[in-house]
C-alpha cells in the first residue's frame, strides 16, 4: 500500500514537471516595428528579382535593372534602420523581433548583393547573349567563373555569420550597446558592393560616348567587383572596429557646426547620388581599417560591445 501511495505521487509531479519543460508559445510581436522588418525583407526579395533579369533598361524610370535592384537594397536599408529606433520608442523590443531582424538582412544584404555581383560578371564575362538565359555559377568548365561564384558564396556565409554573432554578443537592444561594430555591419558591405555596381551602371547608361567609344572600361570596371565583394565578406567577420552612424551622429545631439557639415553630403547626393553613394560606402567600408591601424579608436570605447 505505501509503495502504491508512493507511486500515485510520483506521478503528478512527473507530470507537473513535464509541463514545465514544454516550449512556450511566441509572444505577440508589435506590428509598426515588425511591418517595417517585413518591408526591409520585401526589398531584399524584390532586389533578386531584379538582379536576376538580363541587364538591361526598365520601364521603371528607364533604369538599368542591376540599378533597381540597387536602390531597393538601399530602401531596405532604410527599413532596416528605422525598424529598431521604432521597437525602441515604443520599448517594444522582442526577441522575436531581433531574430525576424537578421533572416530579413540575410535576404536583403547578402543574398542580393551575390546575385547582383554574379548577373554583372555573367553579362561582361559571358557576353550579352548567355547572359539571356544563364547566371554565372559553379557548374561552369572554366575557372574564373567557378571562383567568382565562390566569392558570391563565400559572401554569402560571412554575412550569415556577421548576423548570427550579433544575436549571440549584443547584450541588448539599448543605444548604449550600439554605438559601434565590431566587424563590417552587413548594411555597409551591401552598400559598398551595390552602389559600385549602381555607378557602374549609371555610367554605362546615361552616355552614348561611354557606349560606343570606351567598350573596354566598363568590362574593366565590373571585373573588379568580385574583389570588392570579397573584402567586404573578410570584413564582416573581421573583429575591425566600425562606428554606427545613425546612432553616433544622428540619434545623439550634434553642435551647431555639425549640421554645416552633414549638408555637403547631402547637396552632392541631391546632384550626383550614384557617385554619392558609392563614395560613402566604400569611404566606410574602408574607415574601420583605417582607424584601426592608425590607432584613432583606442580612446572611444575599445570595450563596446558590438551590433549588427
Amino acid at each position: 500500500m505505501k509503495q502504491t501511495s508512493a507511486i500515485s505521487q510520483a506521478r503528478p509531479m512527473h507530470r507537473s514537471k513535464r509541463r514545465r519543460q514544454m516550449p512556450k508559445g511566441v509572444p505577440p510581436v508589435s506590428t509598426l516595428p515588425t511591418l517595417m522588418t517585413l518591408g526591409n525583407l520585401l526589398c531584399g526579395f524584390a532586389a533578386i528579382h531584379y538582379a536576376s533579369k538580363p541587364v538591361g533598361i526598365t520601364s521603371i524610370f528607364g533604369w538599368s535593372s542591376l540599378t533597381v535592384a540597387g536602390l531597393l537594397i538601399f530602401l531596405g536599408m532604410f527599413f532596416d534602420s528605422i525598424d529598431g529606433t521604432i521597437a525602441r520608442l515604443t520599448k517594444s523590443t522582442s526577441e522575436v523581433g531581433a531574430a525576424l531582424d537578421s533572416l530579413a538582412d540575410v535576404v536583403t544584404f547578402g543574398v542580393a548583393p551575390a546575385v547582383m555581383m554574379l548577373r554583372l560578371i555573367t553579362y561582361y564575362y559571358y557576353g550579352p547573349e548567355v547572359a539571356e538565359t544563364a547566371v554565372l555559377g559553379n557548374e561552369s568548365g572554366d575557372v574564373f567563373s567557378k571562383i567568382v561564384w565562390g566569392i558570391a558564396a563565400v559572401y554569402l556565409c560571412c554575412a550569415t555569420l556577421r548576423l548570427a554573432r550579433f544575436q549571440v554578443e549584443t547584450p541588448s537592444a539599448s543605444i548604449e550597446d550600439h554605438r559601434y561594430f565590431k566587424g563590417l555591419p552587413t548594411p555597409g558591405a551591401a552598400g559598398a558592393v551595390a552602389s559600385l555596381i549602381v555607378l557602374h551602371q549609371h555610367l554605362l547608361f546615361s552616355g552614348e560616348s561611354l557606349k560606343n567609344e570606351a567598350v573596354a572600361l566598363p568590362s574593366f570596371f565590373a571585373m573588379g567587383i568580385p574583389f570588392v565583394t570579397l573584402l567586404c565578406a573578410i570584413g564582416m567577420i573581421s573583429r575591425i572596429k566600425y562606428a554606427h552612424f545613425v546612432n553616433r551622429y544622428l540619434g545623439s545631439k550634434q553642435d551647431f557646426t555639425w549640421f554645416a557639415r552633414i549638408m555637403i553630403p547631402l547637396v552632392f547626393l541631391s546632384l550626383w547620388p550614384q557617385i554619392t553613394f558609392a563614395v560613402g560606402f566604400t569611404a566606410y567600408a574602408v574607415s574601420g581599417p583605417i582607424t584601426s591601424v592608425f590607432g584613432r579608436s583606442r580612446g572611444n570605447g575599445a570595450d563596446a560591445p558590438p551590433t549588427r
